[in-house]
């Protein structure tokens, strides 16, 4: 993997270590989630994992005649995203809460701005940039998110249903690495470049900003009312 994919992780590992230690981070991977805290990241992964098909298709729309490649490529990763954020929800309901009062609320206001910004950047900035989202939110699935989830499993004795966007992102990016770096080892453009190293830097940020917005006491929010829990033991 060498070529600009290296530089791009060497020139943004700061970022990337300051998100592997936010609290949330540390307290998943040292078993300490609780419950609670898991289904309030959940909650804020929904809304942004809802946004990954949408972003990925304006991206490929704003790309010029001589960056097709790009655009096949942005095609795949939509086939391989589509109904992700089903699967969170699917989670959501596992752990016991309403996923349906998930898919109707507002997101916290960091996850909103991680999102406004990847529209900025491909609506406003340079759409190739975008990639730097991509790097990052893969190249985390595949550092954290199968170990999380079992840890967090272990501490909190929740079902293996609960756990299906963690496991299968853990399982899904380690591919999806390889194709990324052959893809940013073909860009030949400074100006490309510069854009995905630049977004890299700024999403790291954005991403840690949404896990040190999770709070434990977000997941009441979601849980069925009483009316709700009787409905489901009568029937």
């Amino acid at each position: 993997m060498s070529g600009f994919y290296q530089k791009l992780a060497q020139r943004t590992a700061a970022g990337r270590e300051a998100l592997m230690q936010t609290s949330l981070v540390q307290e998943a991977l040292g078993g300490q989630l609780t419950s609670e805290r898991y289904v309030a990241f959940l909650v804020q992964a929904y809304h942004h994992v809802r946004h990954t098909v949408p972003l990925l298709m304006a991206a490929g729309s704003r790309l010029g005649p001589e960056q097709e490649w790009l655009r096949e490529a942005l095609a795949e990763y939509v086939e391989e995203e589509l109904g992700h954020q089903e699967w969170v929800l699917n989670d959501i309901a596992a752990c016991g809460y309403d996923a349906e009062r998930v898919r109707n609320c507002r997101p916290n206001f960091a996850t909103e701005m991680m999102v406004a910004y990847a529209y900025h950047v491909i609506d406003r900035g340079n759409p190739v940039g975008f990639f730097g989202m991509v790097h990052v939110l893969e190249g985390t699935s595949v550092s954290v998110a199968s170990r999380a989830a079992d840890a967090i499993q272990a501490n909190t004795g929740l079902p293996n249903r609960a756990f299906s966007y963690l496991r299968s992102h853990g399982a899904l990016d380690v591919g999806h690495v390889d194709f990324f770096a052959g893809l940013m080892n073909r860009l030949d453009r400074e100006a490309d470049r510069t854009a995905v190293t630049h977004c890299a830097g700024a999403f790291y940020r954005l991403y840690a900003g949404v896990f040190e917005s999770v709070e434990a006491s977000q997941a009441a929010a979601f849980l069925p009312c009483e009316e709700e829990l009787q409905h489901v033991h009568v029937g």
